[in-house]
């Protein structure tokens, strides 16, 4: 895993992780790798996946079965969409508006180019 030194390294685990859920890679109900696990396998301080664990069973992404593991929850997408959804509403939105009123660009030519895109995509 490529870390941005843009973010908290526990927040891009959590982002990864929750790629991979929203992708359906892993689905409700799956076990996640163990803490050891994961640091291992991405190669930072278990204490980091820790805290990425503990965030994730904060916003009720993972559950914890003691001495089981972790595991996802059943809502874990749809709970991961609202997350992200109010994040690109908070942090993402005022920049593309302020950069639209700054280049003149109006919702008619964003629609266009969504458009073209999302055609192109499928």
């Amino acid at each position: 895993m490529d870390f941005k030194k843009s973010q908290t390294i526990y927040m891009q685990i959590a982002d990864f992780i929750c790629e991979n859920i929203l992708s359906e890679k892993i689905k409700a109900g799956d076990k996640i790798q163990s803490v050891r696990e994961m640091a291992a396998s991405i190669q930072v301080n278990p204490n980091t996946v820790m805290r990425t664990y503990s965030y994730l069973q904060e916003q009720e992404i993972i559950f914890n079965k003691r001495g089981i593991g972790y595991f996802v929850s059943d809502d874990a997408a749809q709970k991961m969409k609202n997350i992200k959804k109010e994040e690109f509403i908070q942090s993402y939105l005022p920049e593309l508006f302020k950069n639209m009123d700054l280049l003149g660009i109006d919702f008619g030519d964003l629609e266009k180019i969504y458009r073209k895109q999302s055609n192109g995509s499928h």
